[in-house]
């Protein structure tokens, strides 16, 4: 399942593999695309939305819908 996640403070490169990392942390089959410039993480995983968009927070950022 897709799911398009809004997320605030992406700053660079490390900021997109934090966000990446854990995401697949939890689902190592998970695709994840980032787009820094629009603040969007877009996660194709059967994991639950708000488990995903926990493990964001816990990398520091924060994640709207």
């Amino acid at each position: 399942m897709s799911q398009i996640f809004e997320v605030q403070g992406m700053t660079c490169g490390h900021c997109e593999k934090a966000v990446i990392g854990a995401v697949r942390e939890l689902d190592p089959q998970a695709t994840v695309q980032v787009d820094r410039s629009q603040n969007r993480v877009e996660v194709e995983s059967k994991l639950d939305r708000e488990a995903i968009a926990q493990a964001i927070r816990e990398e520091g950022y924060a994640v709207t819908a």
